[in-house]
């Protein structure tokens, strides 16, 4: 369904609930399940990730659809390859598209037996689970922090444990040690360093946990404040000691106008003066956030320098040719330099159909739909496509004076 949007203009804020985080949601189930426990998941997310996890680790059966779960085919993947039996897993179209071969290649040498049914390096899986020898091995670092997590995770109930050494630049090296965290929470003994891993064989222990709300997802009510340039919003269950990377972009909003006051048990985020006049900023550690940056600065009118975008080319979709290609519709001229960088130096040109695709990528339904307090009227297609994080994003933002209708 697409739907055209604006604000009413006589709101300036509101109490925002966050949907629990994807990440650590996931990273909990598959930890839960290979403790086998019964011990409770509190606040547990309900995007469509999350789902797709709970729907194969909950299955009596040996064949898996995980749809655009990006997360779900890594974490499950390396899950499955240490689980007896035979196991298919696949996804939609897009996900045939994205490279697994970094993962499949590490878990076939620590003892797994997986095979590609279709494309070589690209799902979806023949798995034929057992018991994993584990060792020493090099892999790649500069792809997917979620391939080091997945083979993480597992690691305790490798034979030989886990000896990983990180080859290259290390991408969102913040969610290997959110991983670190909780495995030592449920009792791993895990070491992080700057460039090895390492896991000692030593079974989780059943524990209780419970999911932190989710700071990707507050990045779109810090870019509304942002692009309006005024008002307060309240957000609960954030924490200044988050398990997660994306609270790092506390800072970087600041130069933006917004700035965040931590309460007991909530965050207080207030409009104020914009203190940059361009925006540099390496995005290695926050990946995810980069597209609601993109439109806070060009919405702003603020010049922009974005480093460590690599991974936004396998993401969902290739975000960074999606973020050029629909900021051009807005009237602005995005580059791209290799797959390191994104900038924008200003250059305007003529606004197109005010119509923005998403390409089946969430986050960007979410980073543009505040856009429409600049441009009423503006159509985002798709939207439900939300749901495989956010899936309560549309209602939280109407607290905030968002006009829907369906065209």
């Amino acid at each position: 369904m697409d739907i055209a949007i604006r604000f009413d203009r006589t709101e300036t804020g509101g109490n925002i609930i966050l949907p629990a985080s994807k990440s650590i949601s996931n990273r909990v189930l598959i930890i839960n399940a290979l403790a086998d426990s019964l011990q409770p998941v509190r606040n547990l997310s309900d995007c469509d990730d999350t789902v797709a996890m709970l729907n194969v680790l909950n299955s009596n059966g040996s064949c898996f659809d995980i749809g655009h779960a990006g997360t779900a085919m890594r974490f499950l993947t390396a899950y499955l390859s240490r689980i007896v039996g035979k196991w298919e897993i696949t996804g939609s179209a897009r996900m045939k598209e994205r490279p697994v071969a970094v993962l499949v290649d590490a878990l076939n040498r620590l003892g797994a037996n997986i095979e590609y049914k279709e494309k070589e390096g690209f799902p979806p899986l023949i798995i034929r689970g057992a018991y994993l020898q584990g060792g020493e091995i090099e892999i790649p670092a500069s792809v997917s922090s979620q391939y080091i997590s997945a083979l993480m995770m597992i690691a305790p109930y490798m034979v030989k444990g886990l000896k990983l050494r990180l080859k290259g630049h290390v991408v969102s090296r913040t969610y290997i040690h959110m991983t670190a965290a909780i495995m030592r929470h449920f009792g791993a003994a895990v070491q992080v360093g700057e460039n090895m891993v390492e896991v000692r064989p030593c079974p989780y222990v059943p524990v209780s946990f419970s999911v932190e709300s989710d700071w990707s997802a507050a990045s779109y009510f810090y870019e509304w404040l942002a692009i309006r340039e005024e008002g307060v919003i309240c957000l609960p269950g954030l924490f200044a000691d988050s398990l997660q990377g994306d609270a790092g972009q506390v800072k970087v909003w600041e130069k933006l106008g917004v700035q965040t006051v931590f309460e007991t048990g909530v965050v207080r985020l207030k409009a104020r003066e914009v203190t940059v006049k361009r925006l540099d900023f390496d995005f290695t550690e926050m990946p995810d956030l980069v597209q609601s940056f993109v439109v806070a600065c060009c919405l702003q009118g603020k010049p922009f320098v974005f480093s460590g975008v690599e991974t936004l080319r396998i993401k969902e979709t290739d975000r960074i040719a999606a973020l050029i290609e629909e900021m051009a519709r807005l009237g602005f001229c995005l580059k791209a330099e290799g797959d390191s960088k994104l900038m924008w130096d200003g250059s305007r040109c003529a606004v197109g159909e005010l119509e923005i695709a998403t390409y089946h990528d969430h986050r960007m339904a979410m980073a543009f739909a505040p856009a429409a307090w600049k441009y009423p009227g503006l159509v985002i297609r798709d939207k439900e496509v939300v749901t495989k994080s956010f899936p309560g994003y549309w209602e939280q933002f109407e607290k905030l004076g968002l006009v829907c209708q369906t065209v």
